[in-house]
């Protein structure tokens, strides 16, 4: 079986490990988590960043941290992983879905705007497979609307727009380091922003509210919600490796564009002026119909699959109503391919082989 994803451990996850092992270091504080924090802010060019425990509850503390509440309105892409979605609800606050574009599977600017009401407190942009969605139309939109800007950028490190690292526009951005990511460290994720109050608040949150000056006294309703010393390790080591590995992503998406030319189907694939990590290398096919037979064919073949997310109005605690044409269509249409690193150019031959034999 050749799967979706399995994360690339060829560096020094096991010596960092082993060092925390050794000097009993295990749980939430250890050296690991500044060293990681400012290996990664540093890569994406970021002053403030925060671990936590997995990438839903980054998004969680960073509305938290920017005082999303009951009665706000925040705007986000119908087409993403539900994660965005339920964190919103968790703050009180409500979603207010918008489409996406046909070309880069990212949120459609022009129905922000069109969603744009007294309500709304915020948008959220979801950098969605990797590829970063326009933000010099979302910026501009949040200004002149004086908004608060979230990244969702759990799918997108490595991806650039216009040569910046996504995750430096917003006022708030958050990252997934889940055993799927590009970058792992089995369970995990990190808080960006850019206003140091803002940081400040996420820190003090996500480690339940504890005071400063004060042992052991607990000032605000909180989370606890730290990463752990080993999880931290593993993604010192992994960002070490981290050119190397975006680099290969970029060569295994290169050879699906090249092997599936001319097929009825379009590769989801880099756009001007950026960089597409490829977190998942994706396809639409043109019929709708021939998407779960083409998946089928390929599970009798050994090569998993998944299905793009199913768009968030449609499930049944966020249901809403609203036309979203290109996002129901895309989610009808769209398949993420076998996407991790160590992926050798002989089995991405295979998949296309396979895929073309489907067609044929």
């Amino acid at each position: 079986m050749i799967p979706v994803y399995q994360p690339s451990l060829g560096g020094k996850e096991k010596e960092y490990v082993n060092q925390c092992l050794d000097t009993t270091w295990i749980s939430s504080k250890g050296e690991f988590i500044s060293r990681f924090e400012n290996a990664f802010g540093e890569f994406i060019g970021a002053k403030h960043a925060t671990t936590v425990n997995n990438g839903t509850v980054a998004i969680h503390l960073a509305l938290e941290a920017l005082g999303i509440r009951t009665g706000d309105e925040v705007i986000v892409p119908t087409l993403t992983y539900v994660a965005s979605v339920n964190t919103i609800m968790q703050t009180g606050a409500m979603p207010v879905f918008v489409d996406s574009l046909e070309d880069t599977w990212q949120v459609d600017p022009a129905d922000i705007r069109r969603k744009i009401t007294p309500r709304t407190r915020a948008v959220m942009a979801v950098h969605l497979y990797g590829l970063p969605c326009d933000m010099d139309e979302i910026t501009a939109i949040c200004r002149e609307h004086d908004l608060l800007l979230i990244e969702d950028c759990a799918e997108a490190f490595g991806t650039l727009y216009k040569g910046q690292h996504v995750g430096t526009f917003g006022d708030v951005a958050t990252f997934s380091f889940f055993g799927n990511k590009t970058i792992t460290t089995g369970e995990g994720g990190m808080v960006i922003a850019k206003d140091e109050a803002v940081f400040r608040r996420a820190c003090h949150l996500k480690n339940q509210g504890v005071s400063s000056t004060r042992e052991y006294w607990h000032d605000v309703l909180a989370f606890n919600y730290r990463m752990t010393n080993i999880c931290a390790a593993i993604g010192l080591a992994q960002i070490e490796r981290a050119d190397t590995i975006i680099a290969k992503k970029r060569q295994i998406a290169q050879w699906y564009k090249d092997g599936l030319a001319g097929l009825p189907l379009k590769t989801h694939d880099e756009q001007p002026s950026t960089t597409h990590s490829f977190w998942m290398c994706s396809i639409a096919v043109d019929d709708p119909a021939a998407r779960q037979p083409l998946r089928d064919h390929l599970k009798a073949a050994g090569i998993e699959t998944r299905p793009v997310f199913y768009p968030s109005h449609t499930l049944p605690h966020c249901a809403a109503e609203g036309s979203f044409p290109t996002a129901d269509s895309l989610a009808s249409r769209g398949i993420n391919l076998p996407s991790f690193p160590d992926l050798t150019e002989g089995q991405v031959s295979e998949i296309c082989g396979e895929i073309k034999r489907f067609f044929a």
